[in-house]
């Protein structure tokens, strides 16, 4: 991978996530659509992304895959990922804005599978979708919605914070996105589909996984009924696995079936 991140700012777009969509065929690996003003922004679940114009990052990357090695390198393409492995995308994506914060004096941790908490408040949401080809990855989309200078929140948001909530300081967005994505490209290039790549990333998302190991409140959303648990690890798919302290079982959570009492 050889080619360095292309950025493409934008004054107004319905959602990052969807201009790259329709941009995909004309986009090159690792470029980048950042708006200052979404007006449809769109989170995980189906939510929606609230964001003041011109305050925060609202990006989307563009990533393409190879299908081997050798085309990857020549193409300017990532090398190949199985869609078995699609989380990698996920834990590289999550990192490298806890890495990025830690940078300003901002300690994060990931709330699984990729939203960014300080303390018990919000401050960065990912959203990720990924086209397969066969059995691999052909190309993801990465949209990050990360609050960086926005200090009044809607009302209804219920525990959002920035960056300059944690730390009062003024942040420019332009050198904040070309810092983050040199952060990004860094993890791309380390991790993906090098020998023991994924283990060792795998054990760095975990390490930064917001009530790993503690006693705390869940709701299975297959059943509706409330737990205590304590998160143990994730599945070799990226599944969470929550132990329930009270039945003594450790139980496996795809995305969209457990949800987290605050």
């Amino acid at each position: 991978m050889t080619k360095k991140h292309d950025i493409i700012w934008l004054e107004s777009i319905d959602s990052t996530n969807d201009e790259a969509r329709r941009r995909i065929d004309t986009l090159d690996n690792l470029s980048v659509l950042s708006a200052l003003h979404q007006t449809s922004g769109r989170g995980q679940r189906g939510n929606t992304w609230s964001s003041t114009a011109g305050e925060n990052l609202t990006f989307s990357i563009v990533l393409k895959y190879g299908t081997g090695h050798a085309d990857s390198h020549k193409e300017g393409k990532l090398p190949a990922v199985r869609a078995i492995d699609q989380f990698i995308i996920s834990e590289i994506a999550a990192l490298s804005v806890v890495d990025c914060l830690s940078s300003h004096g901002i300690s994060a941790q990931i709330k699984w599978p990729n939203d960014i908490y300080v303390g018990n408040k919000k401050l960065c949401g990912i959203l990720i979708e990924h086209s397969v080809r066969e059995n691999l990855l052909s190309s993801s989309i990465i949209g990050i919605g990360l609050n960086v200078n926005q200090r009044n929140f809607d009302v209804n948001l219920p525990n959002p914070t920035s960056m300059v909530l944690c730390r009062p300081e003024s942040f420019d967005l332009p050198s904040l996105l070309e810092e983050f994505m040199e952060i990004f490209s860094g993890y791309c290039t380390r991790f993906i589909n090098i020998t023991g790549g994924y283990s060792r990333l795998r054990k760095l998302y975990l390490g930064q996984m917001w009530r790993m190991e503690e006693d705390a409140g869940f709701i299975d959303l297959r059943s509706t009924e409330e737990f205590t648990g304590r998160i143990k690890g994730l599945s070799d798919i990226g599944h969470l696995l929550i132990e329930d302290t009270k039945k003594g079982e450790l139980k496996e959570f795809a995305f969209k079936e457990i949800g987290y009492i605050l």
